[in-house]
């Protein structure tokens, strides 16, 4: 989440735009952007553990990256867990810059909870200190870890489903790009919860007062910078850097998009939904009017409204829903 103790900038414009469920003092001042002096202070800021809700376990597991790093992977088990059940890989948020697995112990344990399933999440490496692939590397790393763990882990590897948030989602999506293309056994479901698609966005005008709370257009112009290792240009980007380029998207798993219509993100994310029902790709998008960037973080009537829905989607795409028009 992000630092309510940070100094906010400029009014922000449109202010009468925002869900009135989600407006607070704060948000009349715009979110200042993140840039190289003050990342270490954002990082500082998301980048503390936060408490595992009860009623869910916690396991840390050290696995090899590609290039032979460690990284952290984290297994939350809810005590109502389902036997030989399906399990969510989830991916957090940050822009890739910032952020960390142990700063979503609550968040991703709350999905273990209301799941009644396994979850497991993964502590990538942030750029710019390791741009891409590095990320998506150790993401697709931990997500082959878990398909050859399921028999010790008791969950069912024909029903995996991947998921994420912001830069989290885009990982989620261009994971699922990369093991479609190498046929290492697909996730059955992807959840792509306000995803960071497409570095083009970088390149055009925000319109609509998107882009001014809590992700801007500058914060998203320096994470693509220091992901890509360069400045992003309209001629293109490296396989999977950039999941919104991938010229075909059949064959990918069912998705669920949830956005708001004041986020930074709304473009590409509407655009990713129509092409993926487009090329056959079933997925269903969930708008949120005046809703802007992370809005379900805060415990607000919208909030929970998107995050039951989001829950029920999982839900669907996991099959544990025994009357699946319950989620629509």
């Amino acid at each position: 989440m992000f630092a309510a103790g940070l100094v906010y900038g400029r009014r922000t414009q449109g202010y009468d735009q925002i869900d009135e469920g989600l407006r607070s003092p704060l948000l009349w001042m715009r979110t200042p952007s993140i840039g190289a002096l003050t990342l270490p202070l954002w990082r500082a800021a998301m980048g503390r553990a936060t408490p595992c809700v009860e009623g869910v376990t916690l396991e840390t597991r050290r696995i090899a990256s590609e290039d032979g790093a460690e990284i952290g992977v984290f297994i939350y088990r809810p005590h109502a867990l389902r036997e030989r059940g399906p399990v969510l890989f989830y991916i957090h948020g940050g822009g890739t810059i910032m952020g960390s697995a142990a700063a979503y112990h609550t968040i991703v344990s709350g999905y273990a909870r209301d799941l009644g399933i396994m979850v497991v999440s993964v502590d990538y490496r942030l750029a710019p200190e390791h741009p891409f692939p590095t990320p998506l590397d150790d993401v697709h790393a931990a997500y082959l870890w878990l398909r050859d763990s399921t028999s010790a882990l008791a969950v069912d590897a024909d029903r995996i489903a991947v998921g994420g948030d912001s830069a989290g989602a885009g990982l989620a999506a261009a994971l699922c790009q990369r093991i479609r293309d190498v046929g290492e056994g697909a996730p059955v479901f992807q959840l792509l919860v306000y995803p960071m698609l497409d570095d083009r966005t970088t390149l055009r005008r925000p319109s609509h007062h998107r882009g001014q709370l809590l992700w801007t257009a500058a914060s998203n112009l320096f994470a693509w910078t220091s992901y890509l290792g360069r400045a992003p240009v309209a001629e293109g980007a490296p396989a999977y850097a950039a999941p919104a380029r991938c010229p075909d998207l059949s064959g990918l798993p069912p998705a669920w998009i949830g956005i708001g219509t004041l986020d930074l993100f709304y473009d590409e994310d509407v655009d990713y939904a129509r092409r993926l029902r487009s090329a056959g790709v079933a997925c269903e998008i969930e708008i949120v009017k005046g809703a802007y960037h992370a809005f379900n973080i805060r415990q607000t009537r919208p909030a929970r409204a998107f995050n039951d829905r989001m829950i029920d989607a999982v839900r669907k795409g996991l099959g544990l829903l025994e009357n699946p028009s319950a989620a629509q």
